[in-house]
């Protein structure tokens, strides 16, 4: 005999707040049955009114009036099935049980409004991650990248930090950068920079023209959006330019942190032999945007990251480890390393940072051959 086919299932999937719905209304039948059946001295009426409390942590305004007029309804028989008609001790009971569950709706309609207007806003603030830190490819000339991006803010995906790719000519131009103050205030700093390497990255020849371009160009924005006041925001920055057909790399260094540069087991910092002065505050020194260059070979992995990495705390209050961790992930793809990055930080930090954080990973390979 031929084995029969089961229909295919199109229910709704079971979920478990459908589940938990049963807790109200098993504790509305159980005290409509025992204070039926109780003593006359007895009286488990006034229990009700937790059954549309509980609905509130299970759904939303109708529900928990609905389960409410259930309890009304439960309390109503009791008192008729007991004595044959409401006392006002039950009146008084029917009262109660209706006022409070008008109320308990209430705050569940108000909670349901804040969630609709929480959702709106995490729906913006990804389309201004999307917009302003445009995700970068997974290859760029002979690079494999890949980055990561943590905001401070409980509820924001985009704050102060930024980070930013160009290819041009046999160049990738590379930009990562920390806007001084964290969240949201943050964010129209970091698309002026933002703005501003996008289109200077394809018109300087050099890096050093590039670097005076956005130090014009911050300083000027931060101007405008100050009002022509005094300001006192400022952007620290790592420029860096990669040859396809050179193993070097060139930085500017805007007083960022140093970009590490990881082969095999090894991790050496790059530090500037020419630090500049944070961009948006080179009126007030003189700064003439020098680019170091620093060896950069096949299968190196580069990492560039801002200060909320590397000022991440654990409970002790002890600074998380970056050059120390990455020594254990030598071999690590760009992408399979920063998804270690990223969740070893959170587990060092307790799950929360107290600053804005960005990764960029950079690994050298084979540059592919041009397209025909």
């Amino acid at each position: 005999m031929g084995s029969r086919q089961r229909p295919p299932v199109t229910g709704r999937p079971w979920q478990p707040r459908q589940a938990l719905l049963a807790l109200p209304l098993g504790l509305i039948a159980a005290v409509t049955v025992v204070d039926t059946l109780a003593p006359p001295d007895v009286h488990l009426g006034p229990l009700l009114v937790a059954a549309p409390a509980v609905t509130a942590a299970l759904g939303g305004p109708r529900l928990v009036a609905s389960v409410g007029a259930l309890a009304t309804l439960a309390q109503l028989t009791i008192g008729v099935t007991r004595r044959g008609w409401l006392s006002l001790n039950h009146e008084i009971q029917v009262l109660a049980l209706v006022i409070v569950t008008a109320v308990i709706a209430l705050f569940a309609s108000l909670r349901e409004r804040q969630q609709r207007e929480m959702t709106q806003v995490r729906s913006v603030s990804e389309v201004a991650q999307r917009v302003l830190l445009r995700p970068l490819p997974p290859r760029l000339g002979p690079l494999r990248v890949a980055s990561v991006y943590l905001a401070a803010e409980a509820e924001a995906h985009i704050g102060g930090d930024l980070f930013a790719a160009a290819r041009t000519g046999a160049l990738t131009r590379v930009l990562v950068g920390d806007v001084r103050g964290k969240g949201l205030g943050s964010v129209s700093d970091a698309a002026v920079l933002l703005g501003a390497f996008r289109e200077a990255a394809h018109q300087h020849a050099g890096l050093s023209g590039l670097a005076r371009h956005l130090e014009r160009s911050v300083t000027r924005e931060l101007a405008e959006l100050s009002g022509g006041g005094v300001d006192e925001d400022f952007i620290t920055a790592a420029v860096l330019e990669i040859p396809d057909d050179e193993p070097v790399v060139r930085v500017v260094n805007c007083g960022h942190p140093p970009p590490l540069l990881l082969r095999g087991r090894r991790v050496t910092p790059l530090l500037s032999g020419h630090p500049e002065t944070p961009l948006g505050l080179g009126e007030f020194a003189a700064s003439g945007y020098r680019a170091d260059t620093f060896p950069f070979e096949e299968d190196d992995l580069l990492l560039l990251y801002t200060d909320g990495v590397i000022e991440a705390r654990d409970a002790a209050g002890a600074f998380y480890p970056l050059a120390e961790r990455l020594t254990g992930w030598a071999g690590e793809d760009p992408g399979a390393l920063v998804r270690r990055l990223k969740g070893d930080l959170l587990a060092h930090s307790g799950g929360s940072l107290g600053d804005d954080a960005a990764v960029v990973a950079l690994r050298r390979g084979t540059a592919p051959p041009p397209s025909p």
